[in-house]
């Protein structure tokens, strides 16, 4: 039995794969819902033979339901668990401390599927090892500065750069030069102009961006949301107590010279602001996918309705 404990859905898949390759070639795959699975049926299925005798894999994804309605059976099969079949459980948490992950640990493995804390030398290290690339430090940063934390997105940059580099090295020239990267660093520019609470030049970028990109209003709720989130965790993070220069380093606010203008601007908006932001992107999205308006426009209305917190 595994249990796949963490939120990265690509460490999660690929601890996955790692397991299925350890089973027979011909083994039989099921998948069920933990929110919606019986303990029943998958014991049924983890006690009865393979169609074609090569065992059984059950996995069971968005498993912390499952757990929730069934821990005592399932304390009780890893007591005694099948021995022609492997049970694989997709968590979100499972503490060390309770009984089930001590008994998970006896008869298989927990495997922690949490992203890096080191974000760039994890990029320096997959390119390296899937993708034959040598990534340059200031690259590494670079693209996880740009991307964040989603290590499937991440890859999947690396595996289009190691096609696009001559001689298997990328520099942060070469990410910088690509069409995809500028885009998304323009789209970087103008929500730091709004973090620094200067809607002014974040509108008159917003409108440049899309003179160049007329795809860029599509992605702008999903870049401001994400803006906004952060806007949140900081005024949580300051709520309990965090100083500013290590919300500044965990949410990788940069360069130096914003941080004090986006923390302005975080305490200008405040968590009803935040909430009222989300409402409004919201109304944005449904509004443009409805033909309710032009999208550009309803992005540049979100824009000045910003509260300036910076100077």
């Amino acid at each position: 039995m595994y249990a796949l404990v963490g939120d990265d859905a690509f460490l999660q898949l690929a601890a996955l794969g790692e397991v299925a390759a350890r089973m027979p070639a011909d083994a039989q795959r099921i998948d069920a819902d933990g929110e919606r699975a019986e303990l029943a049926e998958a014991l049924d299925e983890l006690r009865s033979f393979a169609m074609f005798g090569g065992g059984k894999l059950v996995v069971v994804r968005n498993a912390d339901a499952f757990v929730t309605r069934f821990r005592e059976q399932l304390e009780n099969y890893l007591g005694q668990p099948s021995d022609s079949a492997t049970l694989v459980l997709r968590l979100c948490s499972l503490p060390a401390n309770q009984r089930i992950y001590k008994l998970i640990v006896k008869v298989g493995e927990v495997v922690k599927c949490e992203p890096p804390k080191d974000l760039a030398g994890w990029v320096m290290a997959r390119g390296r090892e899937a993708h034959g690339l040598a990534v340059a430090p200031d690259a590494a940063r670079m693209l996880a500065d740009l991307i964040g934390g989603d290590l499937g997105r991440l890859d999947n940059e690396l595996a289009k750069l190691a096609l696009m580099v001559d001689g298997g090295k990328l520099s942060a020239k070469d990410v910088a030069g690509t069409v995809s990267f500028q885009r998304e660093q323009q789209m970087w520019d103008m929500t730091n102009e709004l973090a620094a609470g200067r809607a002014g030049e974040a509108l008159r970028k917003w409108r440049q961006l899309v003179q160049l990109d007329s795809s860029a209003e599509f992605r702008a709720v999903t870049w401001l949301a994400m803006w906004l989130e952060n806007v949140r965790k900081a005024l949580a993070m300051k709520k309990a107590g965090m100083n500013p220069f290590t919300i500044a380093q965990q949410l990788r606010i940069w360069p130096r010279e914003l941080q004090q203008p986006f923390f302005k601007t975080a305490e200008a908006l405040g968590e009803g602001g935040v909430a009222r932001g989300l409402d409004l992107l919201a109304e944005i999205d449904r509004q443009s996918k409805s033909g309710v308006g032009d999208a550009a426009s309803n992005v540049e209305r979100f824009l000045l309705s910003i509260p300036v917190g910076g100077s």
